[in-house]
């Protein structure tokens, strides 16, 4: 009786690690044995479920994919990121509200495939990107959107416009508002920068933060309670920084420049 082919490709490690090996092409045998450390007789009973669900065939001890079994690999792969993200921190995941990420996003939450959970001290949530990325001060553009203000927000952002580095700043309304009541002058001195790019947001921010520059980002979402809860995902290199563009992108659509405050 023939198994389900859902179950032939993840129910049995070694056979998921065989299709996934073979997706960029043949291999012998003695490729994959080394490959999976293991041994031809622990092996062989698993290509055979394979090769009789037609995923692979082989010829002279070289073995590859059949048409079915690149179509296969070709979803499993991107399903495999998706669960490797939520496997970092699964509570994590799992208690978060996550209605700020739009559909096409969601679908692509693989990408943020080199991240940690952290949960920094206060005094620190703003300045833990330099510990994990000692080139901070050279990218070349920095991006913040936020319902809050950080500690020494304003000498920050007054080192990075001095560095010559575009700022992009987007706020809630709230948050506007408390800017102009509170920090006018400062707001005012950066307006005036041309590095410096600030927006406010017209709908309801459902996170409290977010930011990246050019090899890393920083997101803090709330729980499900709508509260902080002073965790942090910390994510670095190039498709993580491509993700959290796009979150950028989406929210700047319903956002509108500061140009005075």
């Amino acid at each position: 009786m023939k198994k389900r082919l859902l179950d032939v490709a993840f129910a049995s490690e070694k056979r998921m690690n065989v299709l996934l090996f073979l997706r960029n092409g043949a291999k012998e045998m003695d490729t994959l044995l080394e490959l999976m450390d293991t041994n031809r007789n622990s092996l062989l009973p698993q290509m055979k479920i394979l090769e009789e669900h037609y995923l692979i065939i082989h010829y002279n001890d070289t073995y590859e994919l059949t048409t079915i079994g690149k179509v296969v690999v070709d979803d499993m792969i991107p399903l495999l990121d998706k669960i490797g993200v939520f496997d970092i921190d699964i509570d994590y995941w799992g208690s978060r509200d996550l209605d700020f990420i739009p559909s096409p996003l969601l679908d692509k939450i693989g990408q943020l495939n080199d991240c940690k959970i952290i949960t920094p001290h206060i005094t620190e949530l703003f300045s833990v990107h330099k510990s994990f990325n000692m080139d901070y001060k050279v990218s070349p553009q920095v991006y913040v959107v936020t319902t809050t203000l950080y500690p020494n927000f304003d000498s920050i952002i007054e080192e990075l416009l001095e560095s010559n580095v575009d700022f992009y700043y987007i706020v809630s309304q709230e948050l506007l508002n408390k800017l102009r009541t509170e920090y006018q002058k400062e707001i005012t001195s950066f307006i005036n920068n041309e590095f410096f790019h600030m927006y406010v947001y017209t709908k309801k921010m459902k996170f409290l933060y977010f930011t990246f520059d050019s090899v890393h980002s920083l997101i803090s979402a709330f729980n499900k309670k709508g509260v902080f809860d002073h965790k942090f995902m910390l994510c670095q290199g190039q498709s993580a920084v491509d993700w959290t563009k796009e979150l950028y992108d989406h929210i700047l659509k319903d956002s509108i420049a500061v140009t005075e405050i």
